[in-house]
């Protein structure tokens, strides 16, 4: 049997009285995503590091903001994409609006860690103080960087 599939629309071409979550993979109930405190010490970004040490959980950086983002799938999603518990859903949901949701899938993060590894990256590549290693937060020893050879 032939799998039907239905073809993205644009928002502009909703008819009126169309709902857009219709057309949607829910992305917005497969995660949440917490606003966590700008790191900066070292200590900071090790508890970021710890952060993306976890299955499903990335942080992310937008407008300034430093969040956490964990991939969770809300147990009311049905599915069909539509919110099973829409009658008594939380005020964050019933306060949500589609006006800037996530549909077109057209936005970037200002950056995205998923691995220890990038946090570390962007700890010796953008905050660490020049000849201090990040990693143990001593002098870094002549001709090595981080106590690596070069």
């Amino acid at each position: 049997m032939a799998r039907r599939t239905r073809k993205k629309i644009a928002r502009e071409q909703l008819q009126p009285g169309e709902v857009l979550c219709g057309h949607c993979p829910a992305k917005c109930c497969r995660y949440l995503a917490l606003p966590i405190d700008t790191p900066k010490t070292f200590d900071d970004f090790e508890i970021i590091r710890w952060y993306v040490l976890h299955e499903r959980a990335a942080v992310f950086t937008e407008d300034g903001t430093w969040y956490l983002l964990v991939q969770a799938r809300c147990r009311e999603l049905g599915d069909d994409n539509r919110c099973a518990g829409y009658d008594h859903r939380p005020r964050i949901c019933r306060e949500y609006s589609t006006e800037n949701c996530e549909f077109e899938d057209d936005w970037t993060y200002e950056n995205y860690f998923e691995t220890a590894e990038q946090v570390r990256e962007y700890v010796e590549a953008v905050v660490q103080e020049p000849g201090r290693c990040i990693r143990g937060r001593r002098p870094v020893e002549s001709g090595r960087l981080c106590g690596r050879a070069r």
